[in-house]
């Protein structure tokens, strides 16, 4: 295999080698990534190998793969598997024959790991890095959460249109800028508000005035009809 000493080939069988191993952990590949990952890198060390060497640079390149995946299936927050990655790039690098092979061969350790991302929009993916995903979305769910329970506790507080409400607009209650709705109510700037509901993150307020302003209507039609049934 003489064309293993051409540097581009090198980096090309690393690329693929390690696209097709650090792929099988993402997707379900059927094994059929690991087998011909395995198979692109037993040529690679096999030709370069020699007594000086020895077989640890195969340990360290089997070490960084295994770490990617204790990454995956414990830790899942990435810093296990990068240093996963300094060991296969270790590995290729140190059983290159000269130094511009080590460097393509490195590249194609990294590149080939970048690549195999886009295994995941072909095949279905593994439950790797789970974690990851789930804190995140707890952590916004939790937020979100929060957020509403908050904004709960406006409904009845007063404050001060910051801004003409058309119907939307801000609103300062309790020293804090809110955007808001009036519901169709003609707001103005400076006018007195009370909050009177609050939808998860929406703010409805109305004008103080106008409660004073129904109460009136209302004791005038209690009035009128006492009127008409005297």
């Amino acid at each position: 295999m003489t064309w293993l000493d051409i540097n581009s080939f090198g980096f090309l069988v690393v690329f693929l080698a390690t696209a097709f191993l650090v792929g099988e952990l993402l997707v379900k590949g059927r094994g059929l990534f690991a087998l011909l990952g395995v198979a692109l890198m037993a040529m690679y060390f096999s030709h370069h190998i020699d007594t000086t060497t020895s077989l640890w640079v195969i340990v360290l390149y089997a070490a960084g793969i295994l770490l990617i995946l204790l990454d995956g299936k414990v830790f899942s927050d990435g810093t296990v598997a990068i240093m996963g990655i300094v060991l296969m790039i270790a590995g290729v690098g140190v059983a290159a024959p000269g130094w511009m092979y080590g460097v393509l061969a490195s590249m194609g350790v990294v590149l080939g790991a970048a690549s195999s991302l886009g295994f995941l929009k072909v095949f279905p993916r593994r439950e790797l890095w789970t974690k990851i995903t789930l804190r995140d979305r707890l952590s916004g769910e939790e937020g979100y959460n929060s957020m509403n329970q908050a904004y709960g506790e406006l409904v009845g507080k007063l404050g001060r249109a910051e801004t003409d409400f058309r119907p939307t607009g801000t609103a300062v209650i309790d020293g804090e800028p809110y955007s808001a709705t009036s519901g169709g109510l003609w707001v103005t700037k400076g006018q007195e508000i009370e909050v009177v509901k609050v939808d998860g993150t929406q703010i409805r307020v109305r004008p103080v005035a106008s409660a004073s302003e129904e109460n009136d209507s209302s004791n005038e039609t209690d009035a009128s009809d006492e009127e008409r049934y005297l």
